[in-house]
């Protein structure tokens, strides 16, 4: 799995990388997702639905990301409104 964050001008950058099924890497892994989230960033997991339409999950804590999924997407939230 990688910990990808969305910057403008560069594109996905790598945070973190690791497998979950080694405890080792998945400690890494759960560290930086709490980093990023505790930043105020969101995380989107990419997904496919039927039909090959590209969707992403929202997910707020690392248990919600599926253990299969190849990456994490951070992205800031929007700013500005009232």
């Amino acid at each position: 799995m990688r910990l990808l964050r969305m910057k403008s001008g560069h594109g996905e950058v790598l945070l973190a990388e690791g497998d979950v099924d080694v405890a080792e890497e998945e400690e890494i892994l759960v560290a930086e997702f709490r980093r990023q989230i505790d930043a105020g960033m969101w995380a989107a997991v990419p997904v496919e639905s039927a039909g090959a339409r590209r969707e992403a999950l929202m997910v707020t804590d690392f248990e919600e990301v599926p253990r299969d999924a190849e990456r994490v997407i951070f992205f800031p939230r929007a700013a500005g409104g009232r």
